[in-house]
């Protein structure tokens, strides 16, 4: 065993799992760190909370002196618990989250100090912006940007730093972040969905989008991940033969967590409690040390904040418990990658949740409204969805038998399939008393009973509906879930929109009743979205083929999917529900281009030097070796040698023929990044890219791979898979 290997395997199995004292429940540390509603009672006066909570419900403006007083109260909170420094908090489009930190020391002359916030600090902030992706929006010169306060998002303290959510936009007003697309997404679909509702119920004023995302992920012994270069500088595994044992015997799928790993997750979930992340569910993934996490559902702006904050917490819980973290939707081959399924439904201010049923005809044609209407909008933005998802690391997961293929299809299950049709055939037109009876109480109204049969999954489905909510299933692990939810809700917005506009003309044009309008209208929506549902095995290549007949796409790399989100269509969407203008969507496409070509490019450098300066030489080592014993077997056995030496010789031939193909391949690899890196077109040089660049990683990587089953394990310089997967 080499000497780095023999030092990172020593080094891990002298860890120990970390105690985590402390006998508080989970309910008396939940949100002990945020400047919720809770606090807001307790440290603003009736005016200020007034204030900020009408705000966050109806979005009014923040008065200036409301907002010196929720600083001021906010400060003195801070300070109570130990703070020393504030933040603006955001999510740029790096996928990461930034915050640049303020003391609340202030100097007032004459040898004085005094810790001050006031409202100014609290509502915006000018930090450097010219470092951040913009996607051409300003020049590198041009360093102004805005952080805003986004009071929907409760202020709260991580470490020693009062951090406050807040959107990030460039100076000339264009969103340089995924919080402020959402945020107009979601007040988008809040319209349009109340004013479908009113048809139902004249309370609703106000309808909510909410999110549950499920966040995969990999536990790795730091010490093992740091003596990778490939998992240090990617976040994966670019080369690494299979594990004899890896998940084939499903043993690890819900099992015993380990000791280590469980208090890794105890001490995970304390943090998560006091910052108000409502994490409820931890358990064994399929894969060798990949486990899973998954929260309450919340409102979805909230949501995304906390599943951004999660990572970046899961990263620094992970190190002192001697972990690495790693959030990469494919970090090895052979084995199940990781995703984060998102859970979305509607709400209204009412308690109702729009996508599931009632226990009336009338609340279940609420539902079969925005459950059709749903369909619809995915069927009619399949590639705009698929785009949403697209990244370097999730095209290694999408359709790898382990997760959704690339073709966007909704799963509903066959009992509300059998509804569905019942719909399809109902009269156009007014319907007769026997045919509303009929419509209602035998197909609407049995509606809860059927669903709560329904208790299937498909797995295979990138959007299922799973009894009261649809699950996003595609969405990568390492994603910010904000990226894919303005889309959804985006889409969802304009067709609820839509819809509203055909039911008022069939009401006011053709004299139909509601109930009448609104079921003519649904029979045509099912009719025109029959091609998006599909029941069945989404990994097999007959589905790719139906799609294909069906007119679905099936855009299988990030350069392919990304084209959606800058047609023609997709701009003026957006442009028409308020979320993006088009320099925002095409900034948005340049910046995901871009990146998609940075992933590859280090990936290829990576590759390379772990090729050429760790696996040739210590392959070449290992054949001297050969040489030198076959030379002793010459001297001993004199004319017999080449007969009890032909493995041996064998061997150093098949060890020459893969060194070869590595150095040829590598060659081969670095030409075409330097073709691609020439080429000035961004859309262009991401093909190349990823035609011509990313492809030769495989040959590249067979021949290493080869090599690690031939060459003496004691001088393998690089920590196999049965180390990394396997260690506790």
């Amino acid at each position: 065993m080499s000497t780095l290997r023999f030092h990172a395997l020593k080094e891990s199995m002298s860890h120990t799992a970390i105690p985590i004292e402390g006998k508080e429940k989970r309910s008396d540390l939940f949100g002990k760190n945020v400047f919720n509603e809770s606090a807001m009672r307790q440290h603003l006066s009736k005016d200020a909370y007034n204030g900020v909570m009408s705000a966050i419900e109806h979005g009014t403006k923040i008065d200036r002196n409301i907002a010196d007083q929720v600083a001021s109260s906010m400060k003195d909170w801070a300070l109570s618990k130990g703070v020393t420094h504030y933040t603006h908090w955001f999510q740029p489009l790096t996928g990461i989250t930034a915050e640049k930190h303020d003391a609340f020391f202030e100097t007032i002359g004459g040898g004085r100090s005094v810790e001050k916030f006031g409202g100014d600090q609290l509502v915006q902030q000018e930090p450097d912006a010219s470092s951040f992706p913009s996607g051409g929006i300003r020049n590198t010169f041009e360093a102004r940007g805005y952080t805003a306060w986004d009071p929907t998002s409760p202020a709260f303290i991580y470490g020693t730093t009062l951090c406050i959510p807040t959107i990030f936009v460039a100076y000339t007003g264009e969103a340089l972040d995924y919080k402020t697309p959402l945020l107009r997404a979601l007040h988008a679909v809040d319209n349009a969905a109340t004013a479908v509702c009113k048809y139902f119920d004249k309370n609703v004023k106000k309808v909510s989008s909410s999110l549950g995302w499920e966040q995969e992920y990999f536990l790795i012994d730091k010490s093992l991940a740091t003596s990778r270069p490939d998992i240090t500088l990617t976040g994966r595994t670019l080369l690494g033969h299979s594990s004899a044992k890896g998940q084939q015997l499903d043993d690890h799928y819900f099992g015993s967590i380990p000791s280590r790993a469980l208090s890794f997750m105890r001490e995970l979930e304390t943090e998560c409690m006091l910052v108000g992340i409502p994490v409820k569910t931890r358990h064994n993934e399929v894969a060798p040390n990949q486990f899973e996490l998954a929260p309450i559902f919340e409102e979805a702006n909230l949501a995304v904040d906390h599943n951004s904050l999660l990572m970046d917490i899961m990263g620094r819980v992970a190190s002192r418990h001697n972990f690495k973290v790693l959030l990469h939707e494919k970090p090895f081959a052979g084995v199940n990658g990781s995703g984060k399924h998102n859970n979305w439904s509607l709400s209204t201010d009412t308690g109702v949740n729009l996508l599931g049923p009632g226990k009336t005809p009338m609340s279940n044609l609420q539902f079969l409204t925005f459950f059709i209407n749903t369909i619809k909008a995915v069927h009619d933005n399949e590639e705009l969805l698929r785009a949403a998802i697209a990244s370097a690391s999730n095209d290694h997961r999408l359709g790898a038998n382990e997760a959704p293929p690339a073709i966007i299809s909704v799963f509903i299950g066959d009992q509300l399939t059998k509804v569905l049709e019942e719909l399809e055939g109902v009269t156009d037109g007014k319907l007769s008393p026997e045919e509303k009876t009929d419509l209602k109480l035998n197909v609407v109204g049995k509606i809860p009973d059927v669903l709560l049969d329904n208790t299937d999954r498909n797995r295979t489905s990138p959007f299922a509906f799973t009894g009261n909510k649809f699950e996003f299933r595609a969405v990568g692990s390492m994603a910010n879930c904000g990226n894919p939810m303005t889309v959804l809700n985006t889409i969802v917005a304009k067709q609820l929109k839509d819809f509203k506009v055909e039911v008022d003309a069939l009401i006011e044009n053709k004299g139909l009743k509601k109930d009448e309008a609104v079921f003519n209208v649904l029979r045509e929506y099912i009719k025109a979205s029959r091609n998006i549902l599909f029941e069945g095995n989404g990994y097999g290549e007959a589905w790719a083929i139906e799609a294909k007949k069906r007119g679905l796409s099936n855009n299988k790399t990030t350069p392919e999917a990304l084209k959606a989100k800058v047609s023609k269509k997709a701009i003026a969407l957006f442009e028409e529900m308020n979320v993006m203008s088009k320099i925002e969507t095409e900034a948005r496409y340049e910046i995901e281009i871009e990146e998609y070509i940075m992933h590859i490019q280090i990936e290829g450098r990576v590759l390379g030097d772990i090729a050429r300066n760790h696996v040739v030489p210590t392959a070449i080592k290992y054949q001297n070796i050969l040489i030198k014993n076959v030379k002793g077997l010459k001297d001993i056995f004199e004319e017999k040698y080449q007969r009890v030496s032909l493995e041996q010789l064998n061997l150093i031939e098949e060890i020459s023929a893969h060194i070869a193909g590595i150095n040829a391949n590598v060659t081969k690899m670095t030409n075409e990044r330097k073709k691609a890196n020439s080429i000035e077109d961004i859309e262009k040089k991401a093909h190349a890219y990823c035609f011509k660049v990313k492809p030769l990683f495989d040959e590249i990587r067979y021949h290493c791979d080869k090599l690690e089953l031939l060459v003496d394990d004691e001088i393998w310089p690089l920590t196999k898979y049965r180390e990394l997967l396997f260690t506790r």
